[in-house]
């Protein structure tokens, strides 16, 4: 099978400090692929080169057999490639509603006006409603954004993420700031998508993290030390020392 996403020998520094150090990894269609690492590891900084936030020093990042690493971040959504931040971005004055139809606009290519009312553009609230139903905020569709609880406003981030119909969704700590209730909505949410887009996952709940992925790779200081499947990595003895620990017990 061919790699959906193949990052090859990426790096990046900031003075003397190497956040990616020749970092290499794939994504195959279809497949959740977890990057786990401790704090400082590049996990960040990897999701930032890939989504064309931050350019690399060296290497290059292969998405859907084309070589984007010189793409905008505008030119690499249209391709098929969102994320989601750490920190959500969403439009807290606008309603969740308007927040998911601009994406679908977006996708679209429809005469959506940004300040007008969304009510009469039925080719995109129908999507953004269909979407915050299987989100499970139909509920809050009129509510404003900013309004919502944290842990609503990661699963509108998602929706609104879906919302542009991907190949590829870069999550980078969806769970982060989330209840119990909340981190187990959004890891069923995600269950849900497994073989309909492929997911490139950071994040520091290693039940989730071993719960939902295809394949983990750990990054310390800038480098894969190692891939496999969540097993495999959970019992590699390198793993255990340089970053489970008692976590993988």
């Amino acid at each position: 099978m061919t790699a959906l996403l193949r990052v090859e020998g990426l790096s990046k520094s900031y003075g003397a400090l190497r956040v990616t150090d020749g970092l290499s990894l794939s994504v195959e269609p279809g497949e959740l692929h977890a990057v786990i690492g401790p704090n400082g590891a590049g996990k960040t900084t990897l999701i930032h080169q890939i989504s064309g936030m931050t350019p690399p020093d060296a290497g290059r990042i292969l998405f859907a057999g084309e070589d984007v690493t010189g793409r905008s971040m505008a030119g690499r959504a249209l391709a098929g490639l969102a994320r989601s931040f750490q920190i959500t971005s969403i439009l807290p004055r606008f309603s969740a509603l308007q927040n998911v139809a601009l994406a679908v606009q977006a996708r679209s290519g429809s005469s959506f006006r940004f300040l007008s009312p969304v009510d009469g553009e039925a080719a995109l609230t129908g999507p953004a409603r269909d979407l915050l139903a299987r989100f499970g905020l139909a509920e809050r569709a009129e509510m404003p954004a900013g309004a919502l609880s944290h842990g609503e406003k990661r699963q509108l981030e998602l929706a609104i993420a879906l919302a542009t119909a991907p190949k590829l969704l870069l999550l980078d700590e969806p769970l982060a700031g989330t209840s119990h209730a909340e981190s187990a909505r959004i890891v069923e949410i995600l269950r849900g998508l497994t073989g309909s887009v492929a997911i490139l996952l950071v994040e520091h709940d290693m039940e989730a993290v071993f719960a939902l992925a295809d394949r983990v790779s750990v990054l310390v200081y800038g480098r894969v030390i190692a891939t496999g499947a969540p097993e495999a990595i959970r019992s590699n003895p390198e793993v255990r020392a340089a970053y489970l620990g008692e976590e993988a017990a």
